[in-house]
C-alpha cells in the first residue's frame, strides 16, 4: 500500500546511491561481477521510473588486491594507491560494460578532498557533475586514491557521498553497506534491534555505533555513515542507510534499513562547503562578547572583538574562530590577510576606516560567509 512507503523516497527526482567496498567484493579482494550487475540493474529501474542517480563507489583499493596478489588490505599508502590505480581501472570497466546492459553511460568522476575543500574545485565538480545528468549518464564518484595521502582516510566514501548530494541538490542519499540498517547495539549480538527511524540527534543518546565493517577490506564503519546522515539531514536531504542486497526495496520506499529525516534545510553551497569540506588555513581568536555577537545574535565577525590570529591565510580563506578557550565555535571566510589582522586587534570599524582608509571599513568575517558550528549552537 502506497500509505505505508516512505513518501520522501518516492518524491526524490535526483538521488545519491553510495556504495561500500564490502559490496563489490570478496574478502579476498577483487570485484564480483554478479554483485555490480544486481546493483546497477536496480539504478537502470529506478532511472527507467524517471529519476536521476548518482553512483558514490567505493572499491578501487579493494579490487585491485586479488590482481596484485595482496591477501588483504595493505596499511602502507605506496601499496594503497598500487591497488587504486590497478583496481579503478577494473572497476569503472565493470560499471561501464554493465549499465551499458541498459544502454546507459557511466560516467567517471575521481574526487579529492582538495577537490572538495577549494570552492573553485567545488563548482568545477558541480558543473561537471550536473552536466553528466543533463546527458543522461550515470556520474560515478570515486576518491583518487591513486595521489591521496590522508583523503584515503575521507571515511570511506561516507562523507564524500553527503558532500556530493549537497553538491548536486539530491532529493534523497541511500548509503549501501554489509549492514541492513543502524542497531542500538552490536548487530551480531542477541538483543540488538534495527532502529528504523531517526528524526535528530535526541533519537541516537546512547545508541553503541560500530566502527568496523565486517568483511575487511573497506576502511569505513557505522560511524562514518551516522556522520554522513547527519551532514545530509542537516542540509535538507533525507538518508536511507541499509545493505546493498536491499538497494531494490529502499529505493521503492519500502521500509527497509534506516531513514534519517531531514532535521535543516538545503543551504547555500558555499555554507555546507565551508562547514564540512574547507581545510581552514588557521584561526582568529575571539573574546567573549564576539562570541556572543557571532553564535547567539549570528552577527559578522568585526575587528574589535578580535583578540588574536594563528596561521597563515590570506584574505578569502577559511579560518576557524576560537572563543577565549580556544575552542572552536564558527568558520569564516576571512577578509584580511594574516599579517593585516594584528594592528586591526580590539579596535573599531571607524577608527580603522578614519586612519586607514576606506577598505578598512568592512567586517573580519562577514555573516554571509560564517558558520556556527553545531557544538556552539548547543551552548
Amino acid at each position: 500500500m502506497t500509505g505505508s512507503l516512505r513518501e520522501d523516497v518516492l518524491k526524490a527526482r535526483r538521488i545519491v546511491v553510495k556504495v561500500g567496498s564490502s559490496s563489490l567484493t570478496t574478502a579476498s579482494g577483487g570485484l564480483d561481477a554478479d554483485r555490480v550487475d544486481a546493483l546497477v540493474d536496480v539504478l537502470a529501474k529506478t532511472r527507467g521510473e524517471g529519476a536521476e542517480v548518482v553512483l558514490v563507489s567505493s572499491g578501487a583499493i579493494a579490487a585491485g588486491l586479488a590482481p596484485l596478489g595482496l591477501a588483504k588490505r595493505p596499511s602502507d599508502l605506496a601499496r594503497q594507491q598500487a591497488a587504486a590505480s590497478v583496481g579503478q581501472g577494473l572497476l569503472m570497466a565493470r560499471y561501464t560494460a554493465s549499465f551499458a546492459r541498459y544502454g546507459l553511460r557511466a560516467g567517471q568522476v575521481l574526487l579529492t578532498a582538495e577537490d572538495a575543500s577549494r570552492r573553485a574545485h567545488y563548482r568545477n565538480a558541480y558543473r561537471t557533475l550536473e552536466q553528466l545528468l543533463v546527458m543522461g549518464a550515470v556520474p560515478v564518484v570515486n576518491e583518487n586514491d591513486t595521489v591521496a595521502t590522508a583523503e584515503i582516510k575521507f571515511g570511506d566514501n561516507d562523507r564524500l557521498a553527503a558532500i556530493v548530494a549537497h553538491l548536486v541538490r539530491a532529493d534523497l542519499l541511500v548509503l549501501l553497506s554489509d549492514v541492513d540498517g543502524l542497531y542500538d547495539g552490536d548487530p551480531g549480538k542477541p538483543g540488538s534491534s534495527r532502529i528504523e527511524e531517526v528524526h535528530g540527534p535526541e533519537d541516537l543518546a546512547g545508541v553503541e555505533i560500530g566502527t568496523a565493517g565486517k568483511a575487511g577490506v573497506g576502511t569505513g564503519g557505522m560511524v562514518t555513515k551516522v556522520d554522513a546522515a547527519r551532514i545530509a539531514t542537516g542540509a535538507g536531504i533525507p538518508v536511507v542507510l541499509t545493505a546493498a542486497r536491499h538497494a531494490a526495496d529502499a529505493l521503492a520506499g519500502r521500509g527497509t534499513g534506516t531513514l534519517f529525516h531531514r532535521t535543516g534545510r538545503r543551504s547555500a553551497d558555499r555554507l555546507l562547503w565551508l562547514e564540512h569540506a574547507s581545510a581552514p588555513r588557521g584561526a582568529v581568536r575571539l573574546d567573549a562578547g564576539a562570541v556572543r555577537a557571532v553564535v547567539e545574535r549570528r552577527t559578522s565577525l568585526l575587528a574589535a572583538g578580535v583578540t588574536g590570529v594563528e596561521g597563515k591565510f590570506a584574505a578569502g580563506d577559511p579560518v576557524d574562530l576560537l572563543d577565549e578557550n580556544g575552542h572552536i565555535v564558527a568558520r569564516g571566510l576571512v577578509n584580511f590577510d594574516v599579517r593585516e589582522l594584528p594592528r586591526l586587534l580590539g579596535r573599531s570599524t571607524r577608527d580603522l576606516a578614519r586612519e586607514l582608509g576606506p577598505e578598512y571599513e568592512r567586517e573580519v568575517v562577514h555573516r554571509d560567509d560564517l558558520v556556527v558550528l553545531p557544538d556552539a549552537r548547543e551552548h
